[in-house]
Formats: C-alpha cells, structure tokens, sequence
C-alpha cells in the first residue's frame, strides 16, 4: 500500500462524533437551564461561587474541545491562555478603571490573536509533538508572569487584588449570586456559539480536518487557514474563562495558573467526552468536586483516593459522559418503542 493510500485510510487520532450529536436537544437543554437558573434559590453563598467555578471551568474545558474534537488537535496549554484572559481583566479592572463586564471582550480578542500566532508556527506539528510545544507554552507563562520587567503591572510573584462587583441596578442579590447569573449568562452564549460553530460550514471544514487531513486538502479546504483559527477560537474563548475566573476568585498570581490547571482542563475534556460539547459541565464537575470528595475520604491520600476514581472511570466509561448519554438515550428510545 502506497504511503498516500496509507494516510487516506489511517484512523483519526480523535474519534469523531457526528455532527448531529455534539449537543442536547433543545427539550433537555431547555431543562438544564431552568434549573441552573434555579440553583441560588436554593444554595448557600459558598455553594454558588462553587458553581461559579464551575461554569467558567466548564467554558475553559469547551474551548478546549473545540480544539481537539473539532479539529483534532491536542493542546496542554490551555492555562497559558486561561492566564492571559484573567491577567488582562485583572489589569484593565486594576489599573485603568475599565468596567469588568467590557474587559471579557477585550481579553478574549487578545487570546484570540495570541493564539492564532501561535497557531501558524504548530502548524508543522502534529500530534504529540504538538501537545509537547503547547506544554512548554503553559509551562513557561507563570515564569513570564512573574518577571520583573512585567511587575508594575501582574504584581509579581505576589499577584494582583480584583475589586469583585456588585450587583448592578440596585438588585438586591449578593455579589455571588450576581456573578453566578452573569457567568452563567455568558456560558449559554459561549455554548450556543460553539453548537453553531461546529454544525457551520467553518465547523464541517475543521471536522474534516480532524477525520482526515489529506481527504479535507484534497477536497479543497484550507487546512492552515482552518487549523489556526481553531487555535485562535479556542484560545479567545479560555480567554474570557480566564478573566471569568479573575473577577470570581478576585485575585491573580502566576501560581494559580500552572500546568496542572492544563492538564486539569485535558482531564475535564476527556472525562466529559471528546467532541461533546455538553460532557464539558460534567468534566468540569469532576475537576471541581471530585478532589474535594477525595480529600474527605481521606486528606493524606487525597490525591491517590483522586487517582482511583479516574481510573475506575475511565475503566467503566472509556468516552467520558458522551457514551453513558448515549446508553442512556437508546435505552429511552427502547422503552418507547
């Protein structure tokens, strides 16, 4: 067999989902959404900042979806980014008086274009390799952060104070119930975009990139042009996770943003489901609460109690939360017939 016939027939690194089930249906999602709005009737202040976390978690390990189940690229930089979003809403907040709300946007276009750059140089990269480059991107920004000829600015190793806002209009609702609302606003707007984005003819172009980049070259489409701008869309979108994540926690330092919170952010990505958009709440729910359920089962082994779960179950369900809604969904479709 020829080495073009060999790569035409090669299986894709990530396995694919069809394009119509990327996402919940619009009768499940309307559900899900009723209920998040719901959530700070009920929870406690320290509950809600919890899922605050969690949402802007969830929009992070998103964006890394797109990455790699849209176009098949793996990422472990994903906390650089993360970083460059919370770092510049911190700052714009700090330093310049800029309202917290207009800094999301501004941070996610500077990650957007960072990431683009970034993209056009790993374009000749591929695979491991490429996960390789972008873990030296990650690696290297917490020492960047903390350089001296940036410490006006990021405060150093000692980090940066964010003033957390309230409640506009005079609501009377805590700062914490606020901010849930808000992040929770912005994760329907960042999914619903995803959603459209990958059922685009931009989203069949990155797919197809990501099933067989040869057959996608060959047909015509433009693999640098696509694979940057998944890079680009990707980072913009961890971007303004990242200044989510700033305003919520009200501080910064380049500590918080190491390659644990990469590999994290991959861990979420896989646990909730290669290529499914909606598996994000439930690997960002395993990245937030999962330690702290291993830490009560016991503190000095919290990480190997941690470790255990991850393993039983990847072992139980190798395809995350995409293949029990599956399961669960044929059996549905069982019992009604």
């Amino acid at each position: 067999m020829s080495a073009l016939q060999d790569s035409v027939t090669r299986p894709p690194a990530v396995a694919a989902v069809p394009k119509g089930n990327i996402a919940l249906g619009y009768l499940t999602s309307t559900m899900v959404v009723i209920l998040l709005f719901a959530v700070p009737l009920f929870a406690k202040n320290f509950v809600i900042f919890q899922m605050t976390i969690w949402l802007i978690y969830a929009i992070a390990i998103l964006a890394l979806n797109i990455l790699t189940g849209g176009s098949g690229q793996f990422s472990l930089g994903q906390s650089a980014f993360y970083a460059l979003g919370a770092y510049t809403s911190a700052i714009l907040m700090e330093h310049f008086g800029v309202n917290y709300v207009l800094t999301l946007p501004v941070a996610g276009a500077l990650c957007f274009a960072f990431g683009f750059l970034f993209g056009l140089p790993a374009l000749r990269l591929s695979g491991i390799y490429l996960a390789l480059a972008t873990f030296a991107l990650a690696t290297a920004m917490p020492q960047i952060l903390k350089l001296g000829v940036f410490e006006h600015w990021t405060g150093g190793v000692q980090g940066l104070v964010v003033t957390k806002p309230d409640a506009p209009f005079g609501l009377p609702i805590s700062q914490d119930v606020w901010l849930y609302y808000f992040t929770l606003v912005i994760s329907i707007v960042i999914y619903v975009f995803a959603v459209n984005l990958l059922k685009s003819r931009t989203g069949r172009a990155m797919m197809a990139i990501r099933d067989n980049e040869i057959a996608a070259s060959a047909m015509g489409v433009n693999v640098s042009l696509y694979k940057t701008l998944a890079f680009g869309i990707s980072a913009g979108t961890t971007g303004v996770a990242g200044g989510l994540g700033a305003i919520a926690v009200q501080f910064v330092a380049p500590d918080g943003y190491t390659i644990q919170l990469a590999i994290a952010l991959f861990l979420g990505m896989v646990v909730g489901g290669v290529g499914w958009l909606p598996g994000s709440l439930v690997g960002s729910a395993f990245i937030v609460f999962v330690p702290n359920i291993a830490e009560e089962v016991s503190k000095g082994l919290s990480g190997a109690v941690f470790g255990a779960i991850l393993i039983v179950v990847i072992f139980l369900v190798p395809h995350g939360s995409r293949q029990v809604a599956y399961k669960i969904q044929d059996i549905v479709r069982k019992i009604r017939k």
